[in-house]
C-alpha cells in the first residue's frame, strides 16, 4: 500500500522510520478497507458468540429502559430532556411542566425529532445540544453533529413554533463556538477560512454577526493567535448584569476574559491565566490553581474566592475565601441558587454539600451550612435549578450499588424530596463497596474503590477489571452502573477503579503532581493499586484486566508496554499511543499543556518515555491488547490505535482492533453502538482472563 496524507499532513515534518505513517490519512479508502478487515477479525474473534450477544443485549437493555430518570434542564417555563431509547435511538428533545415532572409518567411534548430530522436530511444527525436566548427563552441555536464528530452544524430553532427558523442563522460544519448576544446579533467562532483555525483545530478569530447580513460580513470582535487553542464571545444576560464577555484560551489550563463594553473596548479581568473565573450577577468566583499573592494576602492552590465583580474591575481586591483545600479535602463543584452558593466538597473522594449565602447588601460575612453529605462511599451532588428565579435545586446520590435517586429541595425550607427513582439492574446486595489505600513508588498515598461480592474469596484468581483516567483534572467518584453490574460483576467479577494523580480527586495538585515530565506517576500509581490487588489476595497478573478510555486509553498504552507482568489483557479504548505525533493529528496541539510538546528535543527527551508507540518493541512478552477507535473521533482521532495495532502485529504481538465508523470521541453514535463497544471491551477481557 502507499502512504496516502492530508495537505496538511504532507506540510509537516514526516518520521522516515514510521512505517505506519500511511494509516493517518483518516477517510482514505486503503485505510479504511484495512480498518474494515481488521474490524472483521475481531468481530470474528469476540462478537459471534452466544455469550456476547447475551453481554450485549444486558448493557442495551441499561441504556434503552424507559425507567431511567429522565434529567432535564430549565429552560424559560418548561423542563426539557434530550431521551434516546429503543424507538428513539438518535433521541426526542422534548419538554414538560414541572407539575408534569413531579408524576411517575410525566406527560412530555416532543420539541424535536432527531430520528425523523436525520431520515429527512438524510444525516446521521448526533445531539449536540441548544443554546437558548435568554430572558425569554424564545429562541435556541441547535447544534448538530455528523455521526458524533466534535464538529457539528448549528441551526436557528423557534421554541414557540418548534421548528427552525427559515432564513434564520444558520452555520456549517465546524468546531464552532457560538452564543446570542440579542435576538439579531451572534457570536461567532468558526472556521472564517484560511488560517482562521488554531493548531489546535478550533477557531482563532471571533466576531459579530447581524441577522440578514452574510457571515463574510461579520465584524471581528478578538483575534487569537495561532498556537492558542481557541477563542470565544458570550454575553450575560442576567436582567440588571447584563455583560459581554470575550475569551482566549490560551491552552487546556490557561485563558485570559475581557469585559467587552458596549463600543468594544476590551478591558482584562486581571485574574490569574491559569485560574478558574465566572461572573454571576453581582459576584466573581476565582479558582487559582496555583498560590496566588494578590491585595498583600497569598490564595492558596484550589482555594475558591469571592469578591465584588464591579469592585474588582475598579481596582479593588476585597477578596473572600469561600474554600480552602487541605490534605485530602478537594472542591469538586459548585452551583448558584437565586441568593445562595452551594459548594460541593470531597474528602478522599466522598462528598458533602455546603450552602453559602452572601451577606445582605454585599457587606460583611458570608454564612455557611450543611447541605448534608453522601451516604458512606457513594456521591452526592447538588445544583441550582433556576438561578436568576429561585433557590429551587436538584440534588442526585449515587453509588455503586445504590441506584441514583433524584431529590428536589429549597434552601431554606426543610428537607429534599425524593422525585424520581434510578431502576436496579442487577442485585447489589450479593455485592460490597470497599475503599482502600496504598503506596505508590515515591511514598503517595493513593485510594482505590473496590466492588466485589460479598463471598469472595482471597486465593488470587478473582477476574478483576482494574480501571482509571488520571488526567485533565478529572475525578472518577462512585456512581451506578447498570452496564458493569451486569457485564462484570454479575459474571463473577471485581471491579477496581484507581484515583490515581493526573486526576483531580484532591484538587490542582492531584493533577500538576503528574503533568508533563512527571506523567509516569500515574502509571506508578495504577500499578501500584494491581500489586496491592496481588498482595490482598485479590487477584494476579493472569486474572487482572486493565481498561481506559481517551486519556485513560494512553494510561493503558503505557501499562502495556512498561508494566507488561501486571495484567492478563489490557483495553485501550480512543485513545492517544503516538506521542511523537500527537500535536499533528486531529486536535492533538490542545493538550501541550498536560503531556509537553514532541517537537521541542528537550521535550521530547521525557515525553518519548510514556509514548507507547514509541515504546513498543520486539521480543518483548506483551498481555494481549484491545485497541477500538472511531472514524468520526476528530478529538482524539483513530490515527493512534490504528498506527499502534499495526505496529503490535507487525512485531508478533497479540492486537486485537476495532474502528467504528462513526461515533466521535464516544466511539458510538447512539445507544445500540454503545452497547456493542462496551460489550466488545468486556468479552475482549472475559475472554482473557477469566
Amino acid at each position: 500500500m502507499t502512504q496516502s496524507l492530508s495537505p496538511q499532513q504532507q506540510q509537516q515534518p514526516q518520521p522516515p522510520d514510521d512505517a505506519h505513517l500511511w494509516l493517518e490519512d483518516i477517510d482514505g479508502d486503503a485505510q479504511l478497507a484495512w480498518a474494515r478487515q481488521e474490524n472483521a477479525k475481531t468481530v470474528q474473534a469476540h462478537a459471534q458468540s452466544p455469550a456476547f450477544k447475551a453481554l450485549e443485549q444486558g448493557i442495551l437493555e441499561v441504556l434503552d429502559s424507559d425507567e431511567r430518570i429522565p434529567m432535564v434542564r430549565k429552560i424559560g417555563p418548561g423542563y426539557y430532556n434530550f431521551w434516546r431509547d429503543k424507538t428513539h435511538p438518535k433521541g426526542l428533545w422534548r419538554r414538560t411542566t414541572l407539575a408534569e415532572y413531579r408524576k411517575p409518567q410525566p406527560a412530555w411534548e416532543t420539541v424535536l425529532d432527531l430520528d425523523a430530522l436525520a431520515a429527512a436530511d438524510g444525516e446521521n444527525w448526533v445531539w449536540h445540544g441548544a443554546d437558548c436566548l435568554d430572558p425569554d427563552y424564545k429562541r435556541c441555536l441547535i447544534s448538530l453533529s455528523r455521526g458524533g464528530a466534535d464538529a457539528d452544524v448549528v441551526r436557528e430553532f423557534d421554541l414557540d413554533a418548534k421548528q427552525f427558523v427559515e432564513g434564520g442563522f444558520t452555520l456549517p460544519e465546524a468546531k464552532n463556538h457560538v452564543g446570542w448576544k440579542d435576538i439579531d446579533h451572534l457570536y461567532v467562532a468558526t472556521d472564517f477560512g484560511p488560517g482562521s483555525m488554531t493548531s489546535s483545530s478550533y477557531p482563532r478569530i471571533v466576531k459579530e454577526w447581524k441577522r440578514g447580513t452574510p457571515l463574510a460580513s461579520a465584524v471581528t470582535v478578538y483575534e487569537g493567535a495561532h498556537e492558542d487553542m481557541s477563542v470565544s464571545a458570550y454575553r450575560d444576560n442576567t436582567p440588571g448584569f447584563e455583560r459581554d464577555f470575550v475569551s482566549r484560551q490560551i491552552d487546556f489550563y490557561e485563558s485570559e476574559t475581557w469585559l467587552r463594553h458596549a463600543d468594544g473596548q476590551l478591558v482584562k479581568i486581571d485574574v490569574p491565566d491559569d485560574s478558574n473565573m465566572e461572573v454571576t450577577r453581582e459576584w466573581m468566583l476565582i479558582e487559582p490553581r496555583e498560590d496566588w499573592t494578590v491585595g498583600g494576602t497569598t490564595y492558596v492552590s484550589g482555594s475558591l474566592l469571592a469578591t465584588k465583580f464591579d469592585d474588582f474591575m475598579a481596582g479593588k481586591r476585597e477578596i473572600t475565601v469561600l474554600f480552602e483545600p487541605d490534605d485530602t479535602t478537594a472542591l469538586d463543584g459548585h452551583s448558584w441558587t437565586r441568593h445562595h452558593l452551594i459548594l460541593n466538597v470531597m474528602h478522599d473522594v466522598v462528598n458533602r454539600l455546603e450552602v453559602l449565602t452572601p451577606p445582605a447588601g454585599g457587606t460583611g460575612a458570608w454564612t455557611r451550612e450543611s447541605l448534608g453529605g453522601a451516604p458512606a462511599l457513594s456521591t452526592i451532588d447538588a445544583g441550582g435549578i433556576d438561578e436568576d428565579e429561585n433557590d429551587d435545586y436538584f440534588l442526585t446520590v449515587s453509588g455503586f450499588l445504590q441506584p441514583t435517586t433524584l431529590y428536589i429541595g429549597t434552601i431554606g425550607q426543610g428537607e429534599p424530596q425524593v422525585l424520581k427513582d434510578s431502576p436496579a439492574f442487577f442485585d447489589a446486595s450479593r455485592y460490597r463497596v470497599s475503599q482502600h489505600f496504598t503506596a505508590s513508588k515515591d511514598g503517595t498515598r493513593v485510594p482505590y474503590f473496590e466492588i466485589a461480592a460479598k463471598d469472595l474469596v482471597a486465593n488470587g484468581k478473582n477476574p478483576t477489571l482494574q480501571y482509571a483516567y488520571g488526567g485533565f483534572e478529572i475525578s472518577l467518584q462512585p456512581s451506578y452502573s447498570g452496564s458493569i453490574g451486569r457485564a462484570w460483576l454479575d459474571q463473577g467479577g471485581v471491579y477496581v477503579i484507581a484515583n490515581i494523580r493526573g486526576g483531580g480527586e484532591y484538587g490542582p495538585r492531584w493533577h500538576q503532581a503528574a503533568l508533563q515530565e512527571n506523567r509516569l506517576r500515574t502509571c506508578e500509581d495504577f500499578a501500584a493499586v494491581s500489586e496491592d490487588l496481588f498482595a490482598r489476595h485479590i487477584t494476579s497478573p493472569a486474572h487482572l484486566g486493565a481498561m481506559g478510555g481517551s486519556n485513560g486509553g494512553l494510561l493503558m498504552g503505557n501499562m502495556l508496554t512498561l508494566y507488561p507482568q501486571l495484567y492478563g489483557a489490557i483495553v485501550s479504548e480512543v485513545a492517544l499511543l503516538d506521542m511523537k505525533r500527537y500535536t499533528h493529528l486531529s486536535a492533538g496541539a490542545s493538550w501541550i499543556a498536560e503531556y509537553g510538546d514532541p517537537d521541542q528535543p528537550e521535550e521530547w527527551a521525557w515525553i518519548k518515555a510514556f509514548s507507547p508507540y514509541e515504546n513498543a518493541k520486539p521480543g518483548q512478552a506483551y498481555p494481549p491488547a484491545l485497541f477500538t477507535t472511531s472514524t468520526r473521533d476528530d478529538r482524539v482521532g483513530p490515527v493512534h490505535a490504528r498506527k499502534m495495532h499495526a505496529k503490535m502485529v507487525g512485531l508478533g504481538h497479540d492486537s486485537s482492533f476495532y474502528e467504528n465508523m462513526e461515533g466521535g470521541h464516544s466511539a458510538a453514535a447512539d445507544n445500540k453502538e454503545s452497547a456493542f463497544m462496551d460489550a466488545l471491551g468486556y468479552a475482549y477481557l472475559w475472554h482473557h482472563i477469566r
